[in-house]
């Protein structure tokens, strides 16, 4: 085979191979990933394009109003002659051309307000975009955590099922010697079956875990995913409930994207009011226009149709002039709208003030569980060293025939557990802190 075709394939398979599927993800790998290929930030995209476009067609509609025509007219039978303004019997044709325009002067600020209202419908488009986007990646680290905690659990029922089979093994030596009754079999096979299932469950878990993490990245054509994590957990203290939840509150109140996007849309209804005021004023425009025509009827002395080029010089005529319209009466729907806007704007100032609650009781929330998991962190490690040296003692007394199967198993089920709740709450501090942190404004996540 010749060299250069085999670089060439050589060359195209490396490709291929690295792009079947990634050997594993980090936290920041997956939430890119998430982001780059979400279909509803797609969505929330489109509206924040309209949006712009709507601000711009807002500042545009400032532009006065230019309009051309022309039109070429045949007349048939009994009609008027545009030369004389006599009826006539007669076929003939008129030709005729136009050009007007009008701009607005004076309409009580309404596109003023309406450019500026377009504005901040349109930033506040823009901070609820970003805001998905943090959304999206709180639900992709949640779903990565799940992953790390069916992991855990996997690791620490596998643990279970080796101990369970070393004492399967333990337990029939003994029967052979004679030193454990035939009973005592039935209670390590049931400790090992029963293992087993916990195993089955847990890996069934991992599994759904990693689904709901690939659904959320949306991978195509990969149904399983390996993360990378580590399970380090900063232990530092904290201030007081209180103190800490105003601090944070008055950081996240800064630059959170719900929040400003709420602020915005507040904004845009106070310019609304302004928009739906300007309509009970009265409006001023500007209007020109000039035309011309050609008219077969048009005839010298000789009785000959005037040339198009004299008649389009000579039929030239222009207009100009200003237009005033006073609203009088309108059944009073220009003062309803008024108070509909009015009423809109309240809406928006409450939805603030909701939503400035609605972060202020969160954070308390998760201030208050960051100082509670703490206690339990140390709580819990202090609890696992000590179902682990008591699994110990146990074990060692087993195999000694000091005590029953029954008796092991329990201190055996009571160091799972421990672990269990050990890494539940590991992985629950992690979380907490991350969030923690998020509102603090510390860059958790890679967001622009």
């Amino acid at each position: 085979m010749n060299i250069k075709i085999k670089i060439t394939l050589f060359f195209f398979l490396a490709i291929a191979l690295k792009s079947v599927a990634q050997t594993s993800w980090t936290l920041e790998e997956c939430i890119d990933h998430a982001l780059e290929h979400n279909l509803l930030l797609k969505d929330f995209q489109y509206t924040n394009d309209a949006n712009k476009e709507d601000y711009k067609q807002s500042i545009r509609n400032l532009l006065p109003v230019l309009n051309a025509g022309s039109n070429y007219q045949v007349n048939s039978g009994r009609a008027e002659d545009p030369n004389t303004g006599t009826f006539v019997v007669q076929d003939f044709f008129s030709n005729n051309y136009s050009i007007q325009s009008n701009i607005d002067l004076f309409q009580g600020f309404q596109k003023l307000n309406s450019i500026k209202a377009s504005k901040f419908l349109y930033q506040a488009a823009k901070e609820e975009r970003t805001q998905q986007r943090y959304l999206l990646a709180f639900r992709v680290m949640q779903a990565f955590n799940n992953i790390r905690f069916f992991e855990g659990l996997v690791a620490i029922a596998t643990e279970q099922v080796n101990v369970s089979k070393t004492n399967f093994k333990l337990v029939e030596k003994q029967i052979e010697l004679g030193l454990m009754a035939g009973a005592d079999r039935y209670e390590a096979k049931s400790s090992l079956l029963s293992d087993e299932l916990n195993l089955t469950q847990s890996r069934n878990q991992l599994a759904a875990a990693k689904l709901v993490l690939i659904q959320e990245m949306n991978l195509e054509n990969i149904s399983d995913i390996e993360i990378v994590a580590d399970l380090e957990i900063s232990n530092e203290a904290t201030v007081s409930s209180e103190m800490e939840s105003d601090t944070i509150y008055a950081k996240a109140r800064e630059f959170l994207p719900l929040i400003k996007a709420q602020e915005l849309r507040t904004q845009a209804a106070k310019k609304q009011v302004g928009v739906a005021r300007g309509r009970l004023y009265p409006s001023l425009s500007l209007f020109a226009g000039m035309g011309t025509g050609y008219f077969e009827t048009f005839r010298d002395s000789l009785g000959n149709t005037l040339p198009f080029r004299e008649q389009f010089r000579d039929n030239f005529s222009r207009f100009y002039g200003l237009s005033l319209n006073v609203p009088i009466s309108n059944g009073w729907s220009a003062r309803s709208r008024v108070k509909q806007a009015k009423i809109e704007r309240l809406r928006q100032e409450n939805n603030l003030e909701v939503q400035e609650q609605v972060l202020f009781q969160t954070i308390q929330e998760l201030v208050q569980e960051h100082n509670a998991l703490l206690v339990e962190k140390g709580q819990s490690d202090q609890n696992v060293e000590a179902q682990r040296m008591a699994f110990t003692v146990a074990q060692k007394r087993f195999e000694n025939g000091m005590i029953n199967g029954i008796e092991l198993l329990t201190a055996k089920n009571l160091f799972a557990s421990a672990q269990n709740e050990n890494l539940q709450v590991t992985l629950r501090s992690a979380i907490n802190k991350s969030t923690l942190d998020f509102y603090r404004g510390l860059p958790v996540f890679n967001i622009n």
